[in-house]
């Protein structure tokens, strides 16, 4: 069965699933109305296709020390990888386009703790969508004109580590290198920070085990062994054997069905237990106060391609389940003339939940603006906290801007709150009033109609939020914001309608690359069963 690929679906990809071949390419065929609708899904491609990479320069690499150096080879590899594939240096020969074959995580021990991959040989339409994005800009175009990106990652480490300039690339590096790369930390035995393990896919074991040997990336008494196509390289040879006989990551039960809630992992794919981190000994992190508010959670998530938008997709599972799940937000019911919005559910519920929290921090030491603030609400504003407050932000709060008058004097801003209109309005209400009695009125126009509370810089907008509209109906926007009519929270911008703000405070070259964006859009849900996010950024 095909997957998905509706404007509205999540995610086009699931692993495993090959494109349908009657579907076009969006950048090779002419976007019209006949075939507008196919132009997300990408074919199977079997003709060779060079496209490479030009060389670029990495970041350099942490000083090496005798206890560090393990630690400078992997962060300076990992970084060298991203510069050369995400910061635009990094694209390989097509000649097949299989994506197919064993992943770091086949061969990396099941225990690690985090995880972070990078394939330069991923799924058919991962890689063609990605080359027709990077063609459309000045900062990526040239770059795809190489021939190897493995010898851009090479380049870059050498840079960073003057140890390394003695190896040749043609002669050590190229006839072992395989196109995928993965990192996984792991807890040290007997406690201690914890250490990474980095897997390398090979082409040739015995010129790999030369080549990684000339170019030091053992750190001189590390390990290393081999395991179904990958250079397994650890902190001490003990390590290596014992990594290629343990059971793999992908074994792993939490981690399999983690990557199986995200689906495709496109480029680049990571995931980390926090409640792990947090037991492994790895002291400065797991102090930190976020990890102890996330204490329990498993995160994951991936950078993936259509031929018409890049997207950042995570999913988390785990940690304290929030007490059900928050409606829907209404963000595709505003106007269609909207040109950015931001919409959430649950946070009146929020508000209340943690209020305590927030009256114990006011009595605590250094509490003293956030007492300030809460004496001023009541006392100037006459507002009852949390109560008031709680009703402002509703069941769901949507912001909304509109393109009339967008570079105007007053541009029509306005917000639509899912709550109690008679609580609303009696707020407002006293808002104005104060307002009133200072030395200019209260411009807050109002309206409202089954279950919903209109507040807008303008009578003439709130009546047009109040009314709703077709804004979801648009196809800018079901490509920003994918799932919307599920998603608990939304933000929104379409971006060809915003880029007069803008483009003439640039230059030649920067306005035609800001012209190739389209829209940029969030959306995801939170709940009992954890939650979901798609981060897109869509292009013209």
């Amino acid at each position: 069965m095909s997957p998905d690929t509706s404007p509205n679906a999540p995610s086009p990809w699931r692993p495993g699933d090959e494109p349908d071949l009657d579907r076009t390419i969006a950048y090779r065929v002419p976007r019209t109305a006949a075939n507008e609708a196919h132009t997300v899904r990408l074919p199977s491609w079997t003709e060779p296709e060079e496209i490479g990479s030009a060389t670029v320069s990495g970041p350099a690499a942490p000083p090496a020390g005798r206890g560090r150096r393990g630690r400078g080879w992997i962060l300076a590899l990992v970084a060298a990888v991203l510069v050369g594939v995400v910061g635009g240096g990094g694209v390989w020969a097509a000649s097949k386009l299989s994506g197919g074959g064993a992943q770091p995580q086949d061969v990396l021990p099941a225990n690690a703790i985090a995880y972070v991959r990078i394939d330069l040989d991923p799924s058919a339409g991962q890689k063609l969508a990605l080359f027709g994005i990077a063609r459309k800009f000045s900062a990526t175009r040239d770059a795809f004109g190489g021939d190897d990106p493995r010898e851009a990652l090479v380049s870059a480490l050498q840079k960073g580590e003057p140890g390394l300039s003695e190896a040749d690339y043609a002669r050590d590096v190229e006839p072992w290198l395989g196109d995928r790369v993965g990192l996984a930390v792991l807890p040290a035995d007997g406690g201690g920070d914890p250490v990474g393990a980095l897997a390398v896919q090979v082409k040739d074991e015995a010129a790999a085990r030369t080549g990684i040997a000339k170019m030091g990336l053992d750190g001189g008494k590390g390990g290393l062994a081999f395991r179904e196509g990958y250079a397994i390289i650890a902190m001490s040879q003990k390590l290596a054997d014992e990594y290629v006989k343990a059971a793999p990551l992908s074994g792993e039960p939490r981690f399999a069905a983690d990557l199986d809630a995200l689906g495709e992992p496109g480029v680049l794919s990571f995931w980390m237990d926090a409640e792990k981190v947090a037991d492994a000994g790895w002291s400065e992190v797991a102090v930190t106060p976020v990890l102890r508010q996330i204490r329990g959670m498993r995160f994951a998530g991936a950078l993936r391609f259509s031929g018409d938008y890049a997207e950042l997709a995570g999913v988390t599972r785990g940690g304290t389940a929030a007490p059900g799940r928050p409606e829907p937000v209404k963000i595709g019911e505003l106007p269609a003339s909207t040109v950015a919005a931001a919409s959430i559910s649950g946070l009146g519920d929020l508000l209340r939940e943690q209020w305590p929290s927030v009256e114990q921090s006011a009595s605590g030491s250094g509490g003293e603006m956030v007492r300030q603030a809460l004496a001023e609400a009541r006392t100037q504003y006459g507002l009852s906290l949390p109560d008031d407050l709680a009703t402002l932000l509703g069941r769901s709060l949507t912001l909304a801007l509109d393109e009339q008058d967008l570079d105007g004097a007053q541009p029509r801003v306005g917000a639509v709150l899912t709550t109690d209109t008679a609580k609303a309005r009696d707020v407002v209400d006293r808002l104005k009033g104060h307002l009133n009695g200072m030395e200019r009125s209260a411009d807050i126009a109002t309206a409202e109609g089954d279950g919903r509370f209109v507040i807008a810089s303008t009578q003439e907008y709130a009546d047009a939020l109040n009314g709703g509209g077709t804004l979801g109906e648009s196809e800018t926007f079901r490509l920003a914001v994918p799932d919307a009519a599920n998603a608990t929270y939304a933000v929104y911008a379409d971006l060809d309608r915003l880029e007069k703000l803008y483009l003439d405070g640039l230059n030649e070259q920067g306005r035609a690359d800001a012209e190739k964006l389209r829209a940029v859009g969030l959306s995801g849900t939170h709940g009992e069963d954890g939650s979901t996010f798609a981060l897109r950024l869509v292009f013209n």
